[in-house]
């Protein structure tokens, strides 16, 4: 009888360890980085095999920054890992180029004579396109003189199997978080707001050409360990109060600087009240602190978004792996700083800076005795960092109640989509014609003003003026050329409400206007939604996938062309030190 117990014990036990052994990994499961892009897939097992590892050498507990980093190590055994000290070899999981910088960093990766990128790759025509009436015929005049670049992009891209999105198609941040943002992810980006991802959970971090070339080329990502600066957010956001206004503040706090070799996390009972694009206006901004890049934790608005966007696999995906997409608790931070989101007021930054942090409240005491220009000469919004659904909707109900009201803008007033996709989706939706309505301007669904594209003609050149725009970057001469521009920053609401006062003094939430009736009214509280309630409608296709046959296509350089050069590798070294060489000095 014992033995029969003994075996029956012995073979529990066999079953057991057979349970142990044949339990599924994370990486069993295969899910698509994204629906454009078939047969590449998360490796959430590398980061879950290399954290394994670095938590027995480190033993103790890790921010999510460390988390994602450390599980994209490339030798987690032997890497040293000291927090602003030592240089990580990384490996990313994307790259992300524009089409400004993607020009140099393809002619480049042509030279490695490699067929295709090591890792996913994706180039946004979004930075050629000036800004001067409106978006269809500023858009056509674009695609014309740039013509040459644009062949070159899309014949480079579809060799070498890289994805390529045309000019129209939005602002490669926008895109990159309707596509291919994951939590988790590691992204490097040939554009200073790549961080936007981290509303999605991804580390993503703007880069230069080269890097970008060693990446795409198989080489291991070199960077400083960031320190990790934490931000606790309390309290829940309403009210005119706004995801901007977060990073707003935060940037008063820290200043342009502070953020220096770092990365931000937030984290808190705060973090649930944001929505995912809120989340990412945030990380966006956080370039302008200096930072390595800014991330959120993994939360349910992060599942919503991916469902609205279409990948619901990947939603449930991160649900799994929510383990290491999630702070471990007391996990510790460089620095610390707390904000209370019921407390929090709106913020408009600036002239000329981004980190002259003024609560509205103060804005117009501030505005006289600096004496900046009181007259509000063009309100602008959109941009990557405040174009999405949410930003417009929110606006537009604020466009809406003026209309209602009888007013027009008193300020030239601009709208930058981010997106086809949201651009196609507040046309159906109504928001365009409401500020259409009103006397706005939509422009191309591309960078514009953000980043100097913009052929103004208000104001003379050293005309001093003030405009605000939902921008992320406001230093002189930014957006216009003109250093005598008080330029601010402020959220889509703030600035869709000054440009019906034309008066940098003016505030939504205390003071009135006057409608058509000669009747007083102030603003309510904007609305909106957080994500379309029909869906997001995709507009116009403006992807290019690579094609099947990419041995037959011809990379379009023009050997007479002034803007592109194909590279020649240089000759060989003589084994001879240079001599007599010149040095230039500035």
């Amino acid at each position: 009888m014992f033995g029969v117990q003994q075996r029956a014990a012995s073979l529990a036990q066999s079953l057991r360890r057979l349970m142990a052994t044949a339990a599924p990994n994370i990486g069993d499961t295969k899910v698509q980085m994204s629906l454009l892009e078939p047969g590449k897939y998360i490796n959430y097992q590398r980061i879950e095999d290399n954290l394994a590892i670095i938590r027995k050498r480190l033993n103790r507990p890790l921010t999510l920054s460390e988390k994602i980093l450390y599980g994209h190590l490339d030798d987690p055994h032997n890497q040293d890992i000291e927090r602003g000290k030592t240089y990580l070899k990384l490996r990313p999981d994307r790259v992300a180029c524009q089409d400004a910088t993607a020009q140099m960093a393809l002619l480049q990766f042509m030279s490695a004579g490699m067929p295709t990128t090591a890792v996913p790759t994706t180039v946004h025509c979004d930075h050629l396109i000036e800004a001067q009436v409106g978006g269809v015929k500023d858009l056509a005049r674009a695609i014309d003189i740039n013509k040459e670049v644009y062949d070159f992009l899309a014949t480079a891209t579809a060799k070498y199997g890289i994805g390529f999105w045309k000019p129209g198609s939005g602002i490669i941040h926008q895109i990159i978080l309707e596509n291919y943002a994951f939590p988790g992810g590691l992204m490097i980006g040939t554009d200073s707001h790549t961080p936007n991802a981290g509303g999605l959970g991804m580390i993503a971090c703007g880069v230069g050409g080269a890097d970008a070339v060693d990446v795409m080329a198989d080489i291991p990502w070199e960077l400083k360990c960031p320190k990790a600066i934490g931000v606790k957010l309390t309290g829940k956001i309403g009210g005119w109060t706004t995801p901007k206004d977060v990073i707003l503040k935060v940037a008063g706090i820290l200043t342009v600087k502070g953020g220096t070799g770092a990365i931000v996390e937030y984290t808190g009972p705060g973090v649930e009240s944001l929505s995912c694009t809120g989340m990412a206006t945030i990380c966006n901004m956080g370039a302008e602190i200096g930072a390595t890049t800014s991330l959120f934790p993994f939360n349910n608005r992060m599942v919503d978004y991916l469902n609205a966007t279409k990948r619901p696999e990947i939603a449930k995906y991160a649900q799994r792996f929510a383990h290491n997409l999630t702070p471990d608790q007391n996990a510790e931070y460089d620095q610390v700083i707390e904000i209370n989101l019921s407390e929090l007021e709106p913020h408009i930054n600036g002239p000329f800076t981004p980190d002259l942090a003024t609560p509205l409240s103060q804005f117009k005491e501030a505005v006289k005795s600096n004496k900046w220009p009181e007259e509000l000469k063009v309100a602008l919004i959109g941009s990557c960092t405040n174009s999405s659904y949410e930003d417009m909707s929110r606006s537009a109900s604020i466009a809406r109640e003026a209309s209602d009201h009888g007013l027009s803008v008193k300020s030239k007033f601009t709208i930058t989509p981010g997106s086809e996709q949201v651009r196609a989706t507040i046309d159906r939706d109504g928001q365009i014609g409401v500020f259409e309505k009103v006397g706005g301007i939509v422009l191309a669904n591309a960078c514009g003003p953000c980043i100097g594209q913009w052929d103004r003609r208000d104001v003379k050149k050293g005309e001093v003026n003030s405009i605000i725009t939902s921008y992320n970057r406001n230093f002189t001469g930014r957006n216009d050329a003109n250093p005598a521009t008080h330029a601010f920053v402020a959220s889509p609401d703030i600035v869709t409400a000054m440009a019906f006062a034309g008066d940098l003094t003016f505030n939504p939430l205390t003071d009135t206007l006057k409608g058509s009736d000669g009747k007083e009214f102030k603003f309510s509280d904007p609305s909106g939604y957080e994500l379309p309630p029909s869906g997001y409608d995709p507009g116009e296709n403006t992807f290019q996938p690579p094609p099947e046959d990419r041995a037959s296509v011809n990379v379009a350089v023009s050997p007479t062309s002034d803007r592109l050069q194909l590279l020649e590798p240089f000759k060989p070294w003589n084994g001879q030190d240079p001599k007599n060489l010149p040095v230039l000095i500035k």
